[in-house]
C-alpha cells in the first residue's frame, strides 16, 4: 500500500513524512483551501532529500503558464481536481510531468469516468467535498478498480 497526505506545509510537515516514508506528499494549490501553499514556499521543498518521497502540486484547472512557472522542476506530480479533458492530462504530460486525475465519485456511475482519463498516471477517486472532507460513500469502495494504477481518497475510515 501506498500513502500520501495532502495539504502539507512546506516549512512544517516535510521532513517528518519523509521520515516515516510516505510516498506522496501533497501541497495544495487552491486559493480557496486555508491550506493553500504560498509560492513563496516552494523554493523551500528544494532543500528536502526526498529519499522514496515524490512532491505533488494538487491544483483545480491550473494554466501552462502556473505550471512551468511553479510546478515543473519543484514537482513529481500534478494532482488535477478540476474539469480537465484527457487532452489536458496528455498536454500536462507533454511538459514532462506525473499526473494524478482526480475523479469525485458521489454515484456508481461516476466510477466509469475514470476510462476517460487512462493516460493520467494515478487516478484518484474521491469524495465532491474538496475542503469539507465528505465520508467515501462504503457501498461503492468494492466498485472501485483494483491496480496500482488506481488509488482512493476522501474521508476513509478505519470502519470503512
Amino acid at each position: 500500500m501506498k500513502i500520501k497526505i495532502c495539504g502539507l506545509n512546506p516549512t512544517r510537515d516535510v521532513q517528518l513524512c519523509i521520515n516515516l516514508n510516505v510516498n506522496y506528499l501533497g501541497f495544495v494549490f487552491y486559493d480557496k483551501s486555508p491550506r493553500n501553499v504560498k509560492l513563496s514556499d516552494i523554493e523551500i521543498l528544494s532543500n528536502f532529500n526526498k529519499k522514496n518521497s515524490s512532491f505533488v502540486a494538487v491544483t483545480v484547472n491550473p494554466n501552462d503558464e502556473f505550471i512551468k512557472k511553479n510546478i515543473i522542476g519543484n514537482f513529481d506530480f500534478i494532482q488535477l481536481h478540476g474539469s480537465e479533458t484527457k487532452d489536458r492530462v496528455a498536454d500536462i504530460k507533454n511538459m514532462g510531468l506525473k499526473v494524478i486525475k482526480v475523479i469525485k465519485i458521489k454515484t456508481e456511475q461516476d466510477i466509469n469516468k475514470y476510462r476517460d482519463f487512462e493516460n493520467a498516471d494515478i487516478i484518484l477517486f474521491d469524495t465532491p467535498g474538496m475542503e469539507k472532507s465528505l465520508e467515501f460513500p462504503k457501498n461503492l469502495i468494492t466498485k472501485l478498480p483494483v491496480g496500482d494504477k488506481y488509488a482512493l481518497a476522501g474521508s476513509i475510515s478505519k470502519d470503512n
